[in-house]
């Protein structure tokens, strides 16, 4: 008994959090938000069991990130290696397509649980995120499916599309040191402000 429970202890179930915003992406904020209301309801589960519990939260800021996180969808949510996702489905994004900052039409991840679709993973007494990490603690591997495998890095075209207008949009805002000097003083509110939706660049400057 004293090598089981001292094999209990030293278990650990490891969750990755992946996503492309935290600022504007209504799917990203959610997910993160019940990826800790899930984990809080199993937390004296997981004391009892002897369980720690680390949490990664990924910035996919680039698409050599992405690649080598073999990371395909935004958000994405892996316990032990294996993404709780069972089947990648997406969706158009109204608050990633009405953000300047994304490029226009985002496509993010459409959760499916129990024959249901969701835009972000339930939460519950029972749901998603509970029951992948549940059946990672107790070792059941074939309840969570497996990840994306590393050998398959190709970046879908909708990723694609989304760091490069990032890329872009960077690139394109001048420097201070420019803004200082292009235009009177008197125009800087409408020179430099901030960008509307329909200029290309962070700062607007003529």
């Amino acid at each position: 008994m004293t090598t089981g429970i001292q094999s209990d202890q030293t278990r650990k179930v490891e969750i990755d959090f992946l996503y492309l915003d935290l600022e504007v992406c209504d799917r990203c904020k959610g997910t993160e938000a019940n990826l800790a209301i899930a984990l809080e309801s199993v937390g004296n589960v997981l004391a009892a069991s002897g369980v720690e519990v680390l949490v990664r939260k990924t910035l996919v800021d680039s698409e050599s990130k992405a690649t080598e996180l073999a990371f395909v969808s935004s958000p994405t949510i892996r316990v032990n290696g294996r993404d709780i996702a069972p089947e990648l489905k997406e969706s158009s994004c109204a608050s990633c397509g009405e953000a300047p900052r994304c490029g226009g039409k985002i496509d993010c991840r459409v959760w499916v649980y129990r024959g249901q679709e969701y835009t972000v993973p339930p939460v519950g007494p029972v749901g998603l995120i509970v029951d992948a990490t549940l059946a990672a603690v107790y070792s059941v591997q074939e309840r969570v499916p497996k990840s994306v495998p590393k050998e398959d890095r190709a970046i879908p075209e909708n990723l694609k599309r989304f760091f490069a207008s990032k890329g872009a949009k960077q690139q394109a805002c001048c420097s201070a040191a420019e803004q200082a000097t292009c235009c009177d003083a008197s125009q800087k509110a409408s020179c430099c402000g901030p960008a509307s939706q329909s200029r290309v660049g962070g700062c607007a400057c003529q």
